[in-house]
């Protein structure tokens, strides 16, 4: 691989990247569906790529894309958080964070026991770890499919594509059952902020946003003379997600018995860069909203070329016991959407639950979508709860997809299983005796009048 298959991977995904934007901007059905520009180009490349009519002379390094994107991603998250503490996590997001934890841990747990226990006494030789492409495609999203992949390197090369494709019907979930969830929602009268599908603003329909409404990309805390901002900030992820493929071979070779992902060290190291720019008081230096975009920018390609990378062979090969898991993924959710969630969420239960459908079988940024279909001027403050709620739920996921494959791989399936279990039903158990969900409380406030009525 040479770096002008580089440059003609990436050119190819760029012009897929950019024919999904067209397409969203004017093909009414892909408007009324909310497909990211991404996922379309992703799909796009697939029927077009090595897998399909073989019209896009994509490398044979088209899977490894991922890899790298995913250690840039994380490597980000340390600079675009922020950390709270665990006491005001609590009092101010805590049903959201009891709801979101309990929906992580047990979309793990859930297809791990349906696959082990069902799936495995139809289809003898499914791998142990089949049962976790629930949960990795579905709120892990392409991401965490592509560092679980990564994880498992060479001890199951199949499980890149199974994840990719769960994911891509993981997002498919999020907007079409979103959307009928929302009509349906609309129609009992049960949204707060909104009454028809005809109040939506058309920049979330064509993805094209009006000149008066745009935002700015971000701040320039250097000056161009000297470096280019983009490059100052996006460099230093690129920087921190090398040195975490270093370190990564390194250890692997000191401890071959096991695999250390590129992704977790990156995610490390970034905190400690955050720290050492704080000690040295440098963080005013770099600007948030630029890290965001250029994790932003990394998730879009991850997406397009996680989808356009799926082995369709691969995926065949294994399409009726991965369709019934998924089935059974979606079965759970909503389970999870129309029982449990109306119990942590007694104000805006609609817009809250929605949001957790969303980003629970898609992606944050899927969750966001629907929220803002629902609740436009986020009075709901859903995001904000969430942005608080994720700093535990984020390090738990962090090691959980950092010690997955190492414990699938040796043999301990059994026992992550049962321990993601009983982790589930335990939160479950205290957040009761608490009293954070159940009936609604009698001094909860109605919610607010809604538009039209």
């Amino acid at each position: 691989m040479t770096l002008w298959d580089v440059l003609t991977d990436v050119g190819f995904i760029s012009l897929l990247l950019l024919i999904g934007a067209f397409l969203r901007a004017k093909i009414k059905f892909i408007q009324m569906l909310f497909l990211p520009a991404s996922l379309i180009a992703g799909v796009l490349g697939l029927i077009l790529g090595p897998s399909g009519l073989s019209i896009i002379p994509f490398s044979d390094n088209l899977p490894v894309y991922s890899a790298v994107l995913i250690a840039i991603i994380w490597a980000s998250l340390p600079f675009t958080s922020k950390l709270e503490s665990f006491t005001r996590i609590i009092k101010n997001a805590k049903n959201m964070w009891a709801f979101s934890q309990v929906l992580t841990i047990l979309q793990w747990a859930a297809g791990m026991l349906f696959a082990l226990l069902i799936l495995n006494s139809f289809w003898n030789g499914l791998p142990n770890g089949f049962g976790l492409m629930f949960a990795a495609g579905f709120f892990g999203g392409h991401g965490t499919a592509a560092a679980l992949a990564d994880g498992f390197g060479t001890n199951w090369p199949e499980a890149h594509s199974l994840g990719m494709t769960s994911a891509t019907i993981g997002i498919i979930t999020a907007i079409v059952g979103g959307i009928i969830i929302t009509k349906f929602e609309t129609q009992r009268g049960k949204t707060s902020f909104i009454t028809s599908f005809k109040e939506l603003p058309n920049e979330l329909r064509t993805g094209l946003i009006e000149k008066n409404d745009r935002k700015p990309f971000g701040y320039n805390t250097v000056s161009a003379m000297s470096i280019d901002p983009l490059i100052y900030h996006s460099g230093l992820l690129i920087l921190i997600a090398m040195i975490g493929y270093y370190l990564s071979e390194l250890a692997n070779a000191i401890f071959p018995q096991i695999t250390v992902p590129v992704f977790s060290l990156a995610f490390i190291l970034g905190y400690i860069i955050v720290l050492i720019l704080k000690a040295l008081k440098a963080d005013s230096y770099f600007d948030k909203q630029i890290f965001e975009r250029t994790s932003g920018a990394s998730t879009d390609l991850l997406v397009a070329f996680g989808v356009a990378s799926i082995n369709i062979s691969v995926v065949s090969s294994y399409a009726v016991p991965l369709s019934l898991l998924l089935l059974f993924g979606i079965a759970f959710c909503l389970f999870l959407y129309f029982y449990l969630a109306p119990k942590f969420f007694h104000q805006y239960t609609v817009e809250k639950s929605l949001f957790c459908w969303g980003w629970g079988t898609g992606t944050v940024a899927m969750g966001m979508a629907l929220l803002r279909i629902v609740d436009p001027e986020l009075k709901s403050k859903a995001l904000d709860e969430y942005g608080l709620a994720y700093i535990p739920i984020g390090f738990m996921d962090i090691i959980t997809i950092a010690l997955l494959p190492t414990l699938i791989i040796s043999g301990h399936h059994w026992f992550f299983t049962f321990t993601a279990l009983a982790i589930g039903i335990l939160i479950l158990v205290v957040t009761k005796l608490l009293g954070w969900w159940g009936k609604a409380p009698t001094n909860i406030q109605p919610t607010e009048r809604k538009i039209g009525s």
